[in-house]
């Protein structure tokens, strides 16, 4: 992909690969920040391997990744690679919610500044784009910006017992 690209989702398979790819370049670009932004995360491919290794080698304490999700519910029972690596990352990784909004109102966003951003626009049939281009990347900041600011912390890494 070169500057300026724009690449049509139309199926779940590419939106799994795109996953994967982003990833995959965030790691080799050394990518600061990479933004996930799901109603639940249940159809992510968060629970590979390969996924786990790539963020496990882009990872470090000078790099944040923020997971923002209306539910972790599906996340906690179907990406169990993800929520054990996690714990010991999770200084530098910020899960959030927003409690006032509605699943529906969550988009379907994978951003890493500067260099990508995947986004679901039809979640049935997995429509969407991933695109490099400038304007694209500064809406999906924007995106982004506007859900952190009224979210909250939530889905704890450990959760502390008597």
């Amino acid at each position: 992909m070169t500057t300026g690209d724009i690449v049509p989702l139309g199926s779940r398979a590419e939106f799994l690969n795109a996953v994967r790819t982003a990833f995959t370049r965030a790691e080799e670009h050394g990518a600061r920040e990479i933004v996930l932004v799901d109603p639940n995360f249940a159809d992510w491919p968060l629970n590979e391997r390969t996924v786990i290794d790539s963020l496990s080698r882009w990872i470090d304490s000078s790099r944040l990744l923020v997971v923002m999700a209306h539910s972790f519910d599906e996340l906690a029972r179907r990406q169990l690679r993800f929520v054990e690596w996690r714990r010991p990352w999770a200084h530098v990784v910020q899960c959030r919610n927003d409690p006032d909004l509605e699943a529906e109102q969550i988009p379907t966003l994978l951003f890493v500044p500067g260099l990508s951003c995947v986004r679901v626009l039809d979640r049935i049939r997995y429509r969407g784009t991933v695109s490099n281009r400038p304007v694209d990347l500064t809406e999906s900041r924007e995106t982004v910006d506007a859900l952190l600011q009224r979210s909250v912390e939530a889905f704890p890494a450990t959760t502390l017992g008597l």
